[in-house]
């Protein structure tokens, strides 16, 4: 039988090689409100965790070098309700990544302040109040973009560097590798993690649209303004901005982004007077932004500005080490958005799945798992439950309005997809397809003629 909590306040371990630090972490701790207890070798991790129940445990890794995992399996098994926040070397990122895989709730460099430290034991303690789960990015996101791939563990050890810090970051990559998810992932490594986190895709507006999404307007700015209206990067202050495809922006609107970057001032559309906000930039394209300066189309000071830290992220098949976690991840997905139970994929599904180029990466991957996952006729994946490109190893080309075949296929455009599988797979059997695809036989019959498919 566990000891009683002696204290009325959240109970807190400190587990940690550093004396001094841990002492002055405790001291920290107990300021809001939390009863400490401190160790500094496995053994009192082993013999406290042992004994009683913690409601935030905090590990320096480097107590158990050899044994580290062990540690926190034990932890895990021996105090599942515990929130458990890993202190790790920065050499050692591979470890604190092999912790968060084994149910741990955060990291830390082991350099952390105490007061950062502090931020995320409350956010564990809030976590822990509610009894929910951890949420859905931190459970995918080292699971499924670093597998085992070098390529991304180096993208996740600048990543880790610079989220501390309030520089600004620059992510260079394909469409669909990640990159929205990266910039979270900087986010919620930084000391902004509790303030908002707010992305805005710079190719999906119109110029004027876009610029009063980021920096609001006044009433009676333009055709439409009814009233005033607050813009994102006021939204997110004291949080961070993530600019996707940042490349794509007017020159006009380079201009006032610039002016933000350069001293936190914005000022809304129609208006004369600017306002100061605290926002952490973070900007994503897929375009060659030197190339794009060389041609006047992008300008050199936001560039330099916004290329403080460059981190490319490398495509899937460059980093095909990670597609098993990522099948996994998107099986499990798929399962429970589709009611279905589909535990493994066979070796020749496997071998498709290993050969294919990936032209849309993971986002490709993603509606390639939600194709076969509804295709499958029971537990298991097989070659003929795969999209047409993929067994072909052809890249897929729709006869839809507005589609270009090198750009990304819409949503519509692969739940279109789906049903004509469906339907080419069950003769043309509607009631069939429909029950396959878990909607209702007048559901399919206006996707069908949404999308113009014949009967």
């Amino acid at each position: 039988m566990r000891n009683e909590k002696k204290s009325s306040g959240p109970q807190v371990l400190v587990a940690h090689g550093d004396v001094p630090y841990a002492a002055t972490l405790a001291r920290h701790l107990e300021s809001h409100g939390h009863a400490v207890e401190q160790c500094h070798d496995a053994k009192g991790v082993l013999r406290l965790v042992g004994r009683k129940l913690f409601d935030v445990i905090v590990l320096d890794l480097s107590l158990s070098r050899q044994a580290d995992m062990e540690l926190v399996s034990f932890i895990r098994r021996s105090s599942a309700r515990s929130r458990l926040i890993l202190l790790f070397e920065m050499t050692k990122l591979d470890r604190a990544l092999e912790g968060i895989r084994q149910g741990a709730f955060f990291y830390l460099p082991e350099t952390s302040a105490p007061s950062d430290v502090a931020l995320v034991v409350n956010k564990a303690l809030r976590d822990l109040s509610s009894e929910d789960t951890i949420d859905q990015y931190e459970q995918g996101f080292f699971e499924n973009m670093v597998g085992a791939s070098p390529a991304m563990r180096r993208v996740l050890e600048m990543i880790a560097k610079v989220a501390p810090t309030d520089s600004t970051v620059l992510l260079l990559g394909e469409s669909g590798t990640g990159k929205e998810l990266l910039a979270n992932a900087v986010h919620r490594m930084s000391r902004r993690r509790d303030m908002p986190f707010i992305a805005i895709n710079c190719a999906a507006l119109p110029e004027q649209l876009l610029e009063s999404e980021m920096f609001g307007h006044v009433k009676g700015a333009f055709t439409g303004a009814e009233s005033d209206k607050r813009g994102l990067f006021e939204e997110a202050d004291g949080g961070t901005i993530f600019l996707d495809e940042v490349g794509d922006m007017a020159l006009i609107t380079q201009a006032k982004l610039l002016r933000v970057l350069q001293n936190g001032d914005i000022r809304p559309v129609g208006s004369t007077k600017s306002m100061r906000v605290d926002v952490r930039v973070i900007a994503a394209t897929n375009r060659n932004l030197e190339q794009a300066v060389a041609e006047n189309q992008f300008r050199e000071d936001l560039y330099f500005r916004l290329n403080v830290i460059q981190v490319r992220v490398p495509p899937l098949r460059d980093r095909i080490e990670a597609l098993p976690n990522l099948v996994r991840h998107f099986v499990a997905r798929c399962n429970a958005e589709y009611g279905k139970h589909v535990a493994h994929v066979d070796e020749a599904a496997q071998a498709l799945l290993r050969n294919y180029p990936y032209p849309g990466n993971v986002r490709e991957l993603e509606s390639i798992i939600a194709h076969a996952v509804i295709m499958a006729d029971d537990d298991t994946i097989r070659a003929q439950d795969l999209p047409e490109n993929v067994r072909t190893g052809a890249r897929p080309t729709l006869a839809l309005p507005n589609y270009v075949a090198e750009s990304i296929p819409t949503i519509n455009e692969m739940e279109a997809q789906l049903i004509r599988s469906a339907l080419d797979r069950l003769d043309g059997n509607q009631t069939e397809a429909a029950k396959k695809l878990g909607v209702s036989r007048s559901t399919l019959w206006r996707k069908m003629k949404e999308y113009g498919i014949e009967k």
